[in-house]
């Protein structure tokens, strides 16, 4: 049993250690302190601290802070994190200490140690020191608000910005193809004048074109970093060149822009970008539900529903319904939208927690954001490509529709009235007939006045029935 673990101490002791782990004293802590979710960071967090411990070992190198071969055997390390190899030692509960300081010890100590280990020392043996090596010029309280931001922008700009542009292209692309669908259109749930299916995918097109610029616009924000203030933001044992040093090795790591913050104790102790950032995502889950609930209600059917679109048959929809289809990549879409807006709540009530000169909510904050993130680029891209590209207009059934909608009448205000046209509209509900068949019956108009005035494409576009200008 003994020889199962390995000995490694902190500054508070001796602590019994898995012996093929490569964390230390203090993950070992963690893990025993905060057993809370069973959840740890996810693989886009522990990558971005990878990078941000190789960029901080680069910089260090630079300035002539540490040893050349121990420098390289923390980038090789670091180069082992970034790539996932080391995925499973890094176990500590997303619920831990708010500064985060356990998560970054634990990325300290593995790096160290798989460090050592390549130097041909032992583990524990602290060839490579977590703190005095791997931390060096560095705190948690600049770290991980650096690490958030480099793993959100690498996420955003990687990932979700990607299958947005996909989405938005194949949007437009059923606008287009959809532009000569006229049918009926919809306020309050109820018939109201007519539209071109292809305007309402134009209008889904863009929304997600709008929310494209707002996360753009987000993540840039998110340019400006913590690193280099150190614990309190006043920059204590961080050499004055290190920040820079290090956030040109980290922009290109990523291919991003960093850039050190103006004001350490606004952003260490204040994450209203964090904030602001992920109401970006929150918006673009509102649109995205808007969109999925729409084509939901307007595939309903087969027989007791809108049915004017039809959606791809992926999966049977019913255990017990024989041959039930169901609109479930819509269904996905609605449940992160929902899970999107329940972060936004929980990075809102998270920034009320600032005092003084450190925010204590940073690692919820950062399993918000980035889950949001993940959820966001993987729902899209599904969403995309098992729902909305195969997409079909039923162009019977939305004529058959349109024929019966008695906001048509909306057309003849000009020509006889409100008074006669709500007439009109009110008579063609009651007896299920079309707008052209009352009028006629009722003398109002003739049939060249009629095809003048119910032209249903002029409906869909500015300008007055009957008006010849």
């Amino acid at each position: 049993m003994a020889d199962d673990y390995r000995t490694e101490s902190d500054s508070l002791g001796e602590m019994d250690v898995p012996a093929d782990a490569y964390w230390g004293a203090q993950t070992q802590r963690a893990v025993e302190n905060f057993p809370i979710s069973g959840s740890s960071f996810s693989r886009r967090f522990v990558r971005a601290l990878g990078i941000v411990k190789k960029a901080a070992a680069q910089a260090n190198r630079d300035l002539g802070l540490v040893d050349d071969e121990i420098a390289q055997a923390i980038i090789d390390a670091a180069n082992e994190v970034i790539a996932g190899d080391h995925d499973d030692q890094f176990p500590v509960d997303i619920f831990q200490t708010g500064s985060g300081t356990s998560s970054n010890m634990n990325a300290n100590e593995v790096i160290a140690n798989r460090a050592s280990v390549l130097l041909g020392a032992d583990r524990g043996s602290k060839a490579v020191h977590p703190n005095d090596d791997v931390n060096m010029s560095q705190s948690s309280n600049d770290t991980i608000p650096t690490t958030l931001r480099g793993a959100a922008r690498m996420g955003i700009e990687h990932d979700l910005l990607p299958a947005l542009e996909a989405l938005q292209g194949a949007l437009e692309e059923k606008a287009e193809a959809f532009d000569d669908v006229l049918k009926s259109g919809r306020t309050h749930l109820m018939d109201a004048t007519p539209v071109r299916l292809g305007q309402e995918f134009g209008g889904y097109a863009a929304q997600i074109e709008h929310a494209i610029q707002r996360i753009e616009l987000a993540s840039n924000r998110l340019s400006e970093v913590t690193l280099g203030g150190t614990a309190t933001g006043t920059g204590l044992n961080c050499p004055e060149d290190f920040p820079e040093t290090a956030l040109q090795h980290l922009t290109d790591a990523t291919g991003l822009s960093f850039y050190k913050t103006g004001n350490h104790f606004a952003q260490q102790a204040g994450k209203e970008l964090y904030v602001d950032a992920h109401g970006a995502l929150n918006t673009l889950a509102t649109a995205l539900l808007k969109i999925a609930n729409d084509l939901r209600l307007l595939s309903s059917g087969p027989t007791s529903g809108i049915g004017e679109i039809t959606l791809p048959v992926i999966q049977p929809g019913s255990s017990i319904m024989p041959g039930k289809v169901n609109p479930v990549q819509s269904e996905q879409v609605m449940m992160v939208a929902t899970q999107v807006t329940g972060n936004h709540q929980t990075l809102t009530v998270a920034n009320t927690h600032g005092n003084f000169e450190l925010n204590v909510m940073m690692p919820v904050m950062a399993h918000a954001m980035l889950q949001s993130i993940d959820l966001l680029a993987n729902s899209v891209d599904a969403f995309r490509g098992k729902c909305v590209e195969g997409i079909e207009a039923d162009r019977e059934r939305c004529r058959e529709l349109l024929e019966l909608n008695p906001s048509v009448a909306t057309a003849l205000n000009t020509a006889i009235g409100y008074d006669k046209a709500s007439e009109v509209a009110k008579t063609a509900a009651k007896n299920r007939e079309s707008v052209r068949t009352v009028v006629k019956r009722m003398g109002l108009l003739d049939e060249d006045e009629l095809d003048e005035y119910l032209d249903i494409r002029r409906m869909t576009q500015p300008g007055v029935p009957g008006d010849a200008s």
